[in-house]
């Protein structure tokens, strides 16, 4: 048997390829939007491409099943509750597609989405048990999806704990590949790891551990953590007509007149010289495509400013995979004159003191766990509709928990004409190492 997993680091979306090497045939999975990695796979174990097969309609990331289909003929699989526009067949509760003699079972799994479908693979030349399950976004590595993003989330709740019963019903043995690792938006608690087992998840998945339908109800069907950026632009574009390779970015002179510019050089690059206007989302980071997605309007003209080409086409990598596809092009070197002079630490009380304002940009779970007093609270990918509500009379500071989204953050507010300053040292809990004063939110009852 061929298996094959395809990891997205900055997006934490996982892509399969099974096949039979002695019968010279495999299906993707959950095909990326880049398809290269896996069609140079393919050809390097000398197998043919024969089906691309989704799991359920991405609402995180592009799906590379349309440039399959129209780059190779590839015919598409997925349930029909999905109500897809684009041809396909219909992938059934019970369905079998056999590749040689491995062989993908669809079991259906609503919940994160009504047209979910797991796939248990069986290599009948080894066993006809089945060897591994790819649980898409239902059941992670340490934890479950979350169910809020298609319907209701206490109906998404209610399919899910059903589903994750029918999973259970598999053997210990049997190897669990998921959709998604740490550092997706599509559960909270998952591991980094790339698989696990029905039997570790049994005995130490929390959402596993919960056996009554109400009671998992009421623990996962709560709000969620933010949603996907550009989540309704995604699910249309995954779920109509083939969407093709998008053209190629061009290197320019200068941003065209009118271009939102996106900065992805290094921090520090930034702060010492930048185009004025320019967003810094830097490439290097952690989860820079949903970053760049949650400050930026996909449907506006976007110009990529990098040190390197190698640091352009990565961030036009990340930024297709998110649904950004109309790019007006990148430029190169350092560009622009403006400075952003960062906040320490050791600086930030006397600002404070001065009258400056300080905006916590971290998730409001985050700020709870403890705040600075006298801070506001506005996540940084809010920033784009709330910013017009930041004053412009003061100097502004922002801080997260590192640095990386207060960069953000500031960059944002500098761009619409406020004085913003960001921490980059450290953040709230340096602060309070430290010996600052941070206060935490207490619900009622607590």
């Amino acid at each position: 048997m061929i298996f094959q997993q395809f990891l997205d680091d900055d997006l934490g979306c996982a892509s399969y390829l099974i096949g039979d090497e002695n019968a010279g045939v495999a299906a993707v999975v959950d095909p990326p939007y880049a398809i290269e990695p896996v069609l140079e796979a393919a050809d390097r174990l000398g197998v043919r491409l024969v089906r691309a097969i989704e799991t359920h309609t991405h609402a995180d990331h592009l799906s590379g099943h349309g440039r399959l289909a129209l780059e190779l003929g590839l015919p598409v699989s997925i349930h029909p509750a999905a109500e897809a526009t684009f041809p396909h067949d219909a992938l059934e509760d019970g369905f079998e597609l056999e590749l040689g003699d491995v062989v993908l079972r669809a079991i259906h799994t609503p919940g994160h989405r009504p047209e979910h479908t797991c796939l248990v693979v069986i290599d009948r030349s080894r066993a006809s048990e089945p060897w591994l399950v790819l649980t898409g976004d239902s059941l992670f590595v340490g934890d479950a999806a979350r169910p809020d993003l298609a319907v209701g989330a206490q109906e998404g709740a209610e399919g899910l704990f059903r589903s994750l019963r029918r999973l259970l019903e598999l053997s210990d043995g049997v190897e669990v590949f998921p959709g998604h690792v740490a550092g997706s938006l599509c559960g909270k608690g998952m591991s980094s790891k790339a698989s696990s087992t029905i039997g570790f998840e049994r005995r130490f998945n929390r959402a596993l551990l919960i056996e009554d339908e109400q009671a998992f109800v009421a623990e996962t069907g709560g709000a969620g953590a933010p949603k996907p950026p550009n989540m309704s632009r995604i699910v249309e574009l995954n779920r109509g007509p083939f969407v093709g390779a998008a053209p190629a970015a061009v290197e320019l002179p200068a941003p065209p007149s009118g271009a939102a510019v996106l900065d992805v050089r290094p921090v520090a690059d930034f702060l010492t010289c930048h185009r004025e206007g320019a967003i810094s989302v830097p490439v290097a980071g952690n989860s820079f495509a949903t970053k760049a997605a949650f400050v930026l309007d996909p449907a506006a003209p976007l110009v990529i400013q990098a040190a390197t080409a190698a640091e352009a086409e990565r961030a036009i990598r990340g930024l297709r995979t998110v649904a950004f596809l109309e790019l007006s092009g990148y430029v190169l070197g350092v560009g622009g004159s403006e400075e952003m002079e960062p906040v320490a630490l050791d600086e930030l009380e006397s600002l404070l003191g001065a009258g400056a304002e300080l905006i916590d940009v971290r998730e409001r779970d985050e700020r709870d766990t403890g705040y600075i007093a006298g801070s506001r609270n506005i996540p940084y990918r809010l920033l784009p509709l709330c910013g017009a509500d930041v004053p412009t009379d003061r100097p502004v500071v922002t801080i997260c928990e590192s640095g990386a989204r207060a960069v953000i953050a500031a960059s944002i507010l500098a761009a619409n004409g406020v004085d913003a300053r960001p921490v980059v040292d450290g953040g709230v809990s340096a602060w309070s190492a430290r010996g600052g004063h941070t206060v935490e939110f207490r619900r009622c009852g607590n």
